[in-house]
This record gives structure tokens, sequence and C-alpha cells, in this order.
């Protein structure tokens, strides 16, 4: 098996920030070091970096000689800002690529909602072909015993088929536009995070014990006064 190595050909945006750190690098690091630098830290740099580049720029900036290098500068270099987590901080893996959308999976709820929906429109549908088949085999009985032609009995069974066709059609469309309008004002509340109201207790001169005695009174009372209402 070949090992994958991602990285070796991982671009990160060469942000105004990460520019200007790796800028005072181009005259003291390693000489290795000084030439990737030139290529990105030109007059007109390039859109990205190489995530190697900024690896070794890391690596240097842990070693004693680069540690010593950055502290004699004037003004002194922090060798903390030339660490992986700050040269990366607010720039962009491969924007050149097109890494796609990340969808979030949906939640256990959403999921279940999803498929008694999806029962009741499968319902609604079968109830609709068995509307229309009723109906125009009630029609052909009616028109049989009636004893009209064959013909006129099969034309009247499919008029009476298609506009049921078209009533259940019509019903459906609206009852999917509501559904569609009902659940849309839910997953937004689904959403919404919930917050807590914590309400002053020291205006009001009622501590904790007093709420709770309050409560399960008032709870007290209520059910006394439903037990006498069913007596």
């Amino acid at each position: 098996m070949s090992t994958v190595k991602p990285t070796e050909d991982l671009n990160v945006s060469l942000e105004p920030h990460l520019l200007e750190a790796l800028r005072p690098l181009r005259d003291i690091a390693s000489p290795e070091l000084t030439t990737n630098l030139s290529l990105y830290t030109s007059s007109s740099p390039p859109p990205t970096i190489s995530y190697l580049v900024l690896h070794s720029v890391a690596q240097w900036a842990r070693t004693t000689t680069g540690v010593d290098t950055l502290r004699s500068q004037l003004p002194p270099l922090d060798p903390n800002a030339y660490s992986m987590i700050a040269l990366l901080a607010g720039t962009t893996t491969s924007p050149e690529l097109n890494l796609g959308t990340y969808v979030p999976p949906q939640a256990p709820e959403e999921i279940e909602a999803a498929r008694v929906a999806e029962r009741k429109q499968i319902t609604t549908l079968v109830n609709g072909l068995l509307s229309i088949v009723g109906s125009a085999f009630a029609v052909y009985w009616a028109a049989d015993k009636l004893r009209w032609k064959n013909e006129w009995k099969v034309l009247l069974a499919l008029f009476a088929g298609i506009v049921v066709a078209v009533a259940e059609a019509v019903l459906y469309l609206i009852w999917q536009s509501r559904r569609s309008q009902s659940t849309a004002p839910k997953r937004a509340a689904r959403k919404k995070p919930r917050r807590r109201v914590l309400q002053d207790r020291k205006d009001d001169g009622l501590d904790s014990g007093e709420t709770l005695q309050t409560t399960s009174t008032s709870v007290e009372e209520v059910t006394d006064e439903g037990l006498r209402r069913r007596q």
C-alpha cells in the first residue's frame, strides 16, 4: 500500500497578516527556508502558500538557533508567533479547490418526522387512487342499472374518474402547500436556541422556599377543586 501524504498537496491562503509575519524571516532564516520564502514574500506574492513551507517555518522557530535569531532582532520577534496555530489562524485551506458545502446530518426527530410525512403522502395518494376507481365504478354500475349503452357507460365512468382525479389533485396541492407553510415555523423554532428567563426575586421579597410553598399550595387547590367538580 502507498502512504498518502495529504499535506504535500495542500495550500493555505496567504493572508495579509501572514505575509507581514513572514517577510522579516526572508533575511534571517536558514538558507533553504529563505529561498522558499522569497517566492511568497515578493512585491507581488501569490494568493496561496504551501503548507510545507509554513511547517518548515514553525520547525525552524522552535529550534535554539531560530529562537535566538528571532529574539535578537530589533524589535525582537516572538517565537510563539511562528507556531502552526498562529500561522494558520484566519487562513483558508486550499481555496483554489472546490471542496463542496458541508451538509450537517439530520437530527433523529427530523428523520422520524420525514418518515411520518412520507407515510401520510403515500396514504393520501392511495386514497385518491381508490376514490377515482371507486367513483368511476359506481357511475358505471349506476349507468348499467339504467340500461344505458356500453359506450355511454364507459364515457360517463371516464368523465367521473377525471373529475374526481382533478379534485383529488387540487386538494393534494392545497394540503401540501399548507403543510410546507406549517412546518417552516417549526423548523425555525427548533433551530432557535432556547433562552432561560431569570426572574428577580429580590423586588418581590420572596425566597425560593416561599416560592415552592406557594406553587405546591396552588397545585393542591387546583386538585381539590377538580375533585370537587367531579364529585
